[in-house]
């Protein structure tokens, strides 16, 4: 099977699915190394790109966009794609795509194709607003761009679009318990691998492959954490010895930082609604070797009797997710309904989260999110109703303005 047949497969699939894309890719490209580059390009461009591509395929289709047969679409994104952003010989782009194709459609793709490359390979944007051609160019619904050049303004709003493309780093986290830095960089070349330090306890690998075949990866010397979100952890700032609660933990990233914060001592007592995710965190902690760390299957919304008045309560609440775009680029493409009532779960978890923190203690509220209506909203209403919960710091990390993902963390004390 060729590159293109896979990725074919693989956006059929995604299509019929709504699966991630990139759960779909890393479990395609598991144990197999042909054409790997090239699938991964041509699978995650295509989605990343797909309004882009689309608007193009409008504009040079005879066919009405909303009759082309869903497979026949696939094609034509995956052809385009190539046209406009890959360095392929143009033939190949267009005769291999409409190989692909079923007969009653080949003619109907070369067209469209053809079309496009005879037109100069331009994106028409004539007619088009502002917001509508930046909505176009970076592939990411109007509202969004609507909303963020708003909030952020135009410059912030096109350098977080435009950091939204492409794959994103690597950061393995230094299990502290057991090894440093140098260690890790020296083990993972033995297996092949380049790093570099990023920071004392944060390495940058490339181009690692497989994570989960690295023998450094099995021996538990790291976990695959952005940085972004190991920030969050630091801004927790357990300590050794400390009682730490860590809601909505799965797949448990953080409850591994935190437990590793502490050296080991104290405890983390971690919760995600799902057992089946539960699982997900028990397994990473045991290979970290992370013994002060507890997993059960809770509702972070509903008050847990079980659980004991902590000294740092973490909250990374469901959210619309629009921080992590370039890992995730079907968010792109959201409506704005789907996210709505987000703000009212997030109010729930922060409040029920403030139940478990002691006199004296943190309690830190995150997401992996851009929207005010997720972030500082909450923030600034949680602290209105809470006099006893005094604001300490908040926090937007933007992408493209730093190397991770974007990030919005509110620390809170709360006074004795």
């Amino acid at each position: 099977m060729t590159g293109r047949e896979r990725v074919f497969g693989l956006l059929v699939r995604a299509h019929k699915d709504g699966a991630y894309s990139n759960l779909l890719l890393d479990a395609e490209l598991s144990g197999n190394a042909a054409d790997k580059a090239f699938i991964t390009a041509l699978f995650y461009g295509t989605a990343e790109r797909r309004m882009t591509l689309d608007h193009v395929i409008r504009a040079h289709s005879r066919v009405e966009f909303d009759s082309i047969d869903a497979e026949t679409l696939q094609l034509l994104r995956m052809g385009i794609y190539q046209l406009m952003y890959m360095d392929i010989p143009e033939s190949a782009a267009v005769n291999e795509t409409v190989k692909l194709a079923p007969e009653r459609s080949k003619g109907y793709v070369n067209a469209v194709l053809r079309s496009f490359l005879r037109g100069g390979k331009v994106l028409p944007t004539e007619g088009l607003d502002e917001l509508s051609a930046m909505s176009v160019k970076y592939s990411c619904a109007r509202w969004i761009v609507k909303m963020w050049a708003g909030e952020y303004g135009m410059e912030r709003t096109e350098k977080m679009l435009s950091a939204a493309f492409g794959r994103p780093p690597v950061f393995a986290r230094v299990n502290t318990t057991v090894c440093d830095a140098d260690d890790l960089i020296y083990e993972l070349a033995e297996d092949g691998v380049k790093s570099g330090e990023y920071s004392e306890s944060c390495v940058l690998i490339e181009s690692p492959g497989s994570i989960e075949t690295l023998r450094a990866y099995k021996n538990g010397l790291f976990h695959v954490q952005d940085i972004s979100s190991q920030l969050c952890c630091e801004a927790l700032d357990p300590q050794p010895g400390d009682t730490v609660i860590d809601l909505c933990a799965a797949p448990g990233g953080k409850t591994f930082t935190l437990a590793e914060l502490m050296n080991g001592s104290g405890h983390v007592y971690s919760s995600d609604i799902y057992e089946n995710r539960c699982e997900l965190i028990r397994k990473g902690a045991a290979r970290l070797g992370l013994g002060n760390v507890t997993v059960a299957a809770a509702d972070a919304a509903v008050f847990e009797r079980q659980l004991p008045q902590a000294d740092r309560v973490l909250c990374d609440v469901p959210c619309s997710g629009l921080g992590v775009m370039r890992r995730k680029p079907e968010i792109k493409y959201k409506r704005k309904d789907e996210i709505a009532g987000l703000p009212e779960i997030q109010r729930k978890i922060i409040t029920n989260a403030k139940n478990y923190v002691k006199p004296g203690g943190r309690l830190v509220y995150s997401t992996c999110t851009l929207c005010r209506a997720e972030n500082e909203d909450i923030a600034e209403w949680f602290a209105a109703e809470n006099p006893d919960m005094k604001p300490i710091t908040m926090t937007v990390r933007i992408p493209g303005e730093g190397d991770g993902d974007g990030f919005f963390t509110a620390v809170f004390d709360r006074v004795k």
